[in-house]
């Protein structure tokens, strides 16, 4: 597989764990009992998105490392993923 394949795939994971790590320790307006005038009571007092932009990439690069071991010992093969998760063609 080329570099960029590598990083489309990191950057794919990347993205789904900003998106599992985005609600961790949110605190909405509403909850902190502060509204600001004009703003949705649901927006977050504190987002934080420095530090769960580190973690998303921390959990991501543990993520593509496991895969990328997996890819490239050959633990699993599409060969044999195809075989139980493809089409069954009856005789």
């Amino acid at each position: 597989m080329s570099k960029a394949t590598y990083f489309a795939i990191f950057f794919l994971i990347w993205w789904v764990v900003l998106f599992a790590v985005l609600p961790w320790g949110v605190r909405s307006q509403h909850e902190g009992g502060e509204v600001v005038p004009g703003t949705d009571p649901g927006a977050p007092v504190i987002p934080k998105l420095g530090r769960k932009l580190a973690w998303t990439t921390l959990v991501a690069g543990v993520l593509f490392a496991a895969f990328y071991l997996v890819f490239t010992s050959h633990l699993v093969l599409l060969d044999s993923l195809i075989g139980h998760l493809g089409p069954h063609f009856s005789d």
